[in-house]
């Protein structure tokens, strides 16, 4: 059982190298980088290339998700967001957890070995606090790497819909708008979007299972919508250009009250870094010759 298991990882591990490109390969900063280090252990955790860290986990299967080791809160969370961060065929259990030590470990050493050319308070201050930022290091470049998919979702839906619709009206098939979609826009939803329809063309999946993988592998509850009611009408043969009209309309009014609303507490924000950084440079550009005038008369 366990060497079928890891046959099965490495197979998986092959794929995804042959495959190239990954969901954090889009994503900049410090959570791409991230990312990239669980993607990276997890291809060589699957082939065998290094011996990992952290203690091995007992295997369990989940029956309401993707089977991964562990048990426990941490496997819960893991198989919900890995899944809507689209690295679900990317980072392993094994890898997340195997990342999440290493760099606990790292800069758990940096911070204490920072510390300690000061004092030995700070090097354990510092110690602790690497410790801590390693070991949620992973945990925040996951989230990221979801929100920005949630939002690139939002983004592109409407679009999306638009272009399946007009496709309809104009006689094709679902299958062929889709298709449309997918071969002539560079969006990630449009990525996506091929992937799904390769994966039905082939026998791989059913069309049903595509799209809803499709909507599962986001974290967005109009994709989600759109998605049942489509297979819904493919199902029982309703009309759904309408329908997915009437749903672009929606998505493209709920997109522009999320950015009306994030243009609303822009100013909010920017009073942080405005006392922060601002306020103080201005008291001291202010009142810094008068304090020195009367330190002077002093």
């Amino acid at each position: 059982m366990r060497g079928r298991q890891a046959a099965a990882r490495r197979q998986a591990a092959f794929g995804r190298a042959a495959g190239g490109g990954t969901a954090g390969d889009d994503a900049g900063g410090c959570a791409g980088a991230v990312v990239r280090y669980a993607v990276g252990l997890s291809r060589r955790m699957a082939f065998g290339a290094t011996r990992p860290v952290a203690p091995r986990a007992r295997p369990h299967v989940r029956r309401d998700g993707p089977g991964v080791e562990g048990s426990g809160r941490a496997n819960a969370w893991f198989a919900a967001h890995v899944r809507k961060a689209g690295l679900a065929a990317e980072v392993s259990w094994e890898g997340y957890r195997e990342s999440r030590v290493r760099m606990a470990l790292a800069l758990a050493l940096g911070g204490a070995l920072a510390g300690a050319m000061l004092s030995n308070e700070l090097a354990l201050l510092l110690g602790a606090t690497g410790l801590l930022a390693g070991a949620l290091a992973p945990r925040w470049a996951v989230r990221s790497v979801e929100r920005r998919r949630a939002q690139e979702v939002e983004r592109d839906l409407s679009e999306m819909l638009e272009v399946v619709a007009l496709g309809l009206r104009g006689g094709l098939s679902f299958d062929r708008s889709f298709e449309l979609y997918g071969m002539h826009f560079a969006t990630p939803l449009a990525l996506a979007c091929a992937s799904a329809r390769r994966r039905w063309s082939l026998g791989l999946s059913t069309r049903d299972e595509a799209l809803r993988e499709l909507a599962a592998s986001y974290d967005s509850e109009a994709l989600a919508r759109v998605v049942e009611n489509a297979v819904r009408s493919l199902r029982f043969g309703s009309s759904l250009a309408e329908s997915l009209e009437a749903a672009a309309a929606e998505a493209r009014a709920e997109h522009r009250a999320r950015m009306e609303e994030r243009a609303a507490k822009a100013p909010v924000k920017m009073m942080m870094p405005t006392g922060a950084l601002i306020l103080p440079a201005m008291l001291l550009l202010v009142l810094g010759p008068v304090l020195l005038e009367l330190a002077n008369g002093f």
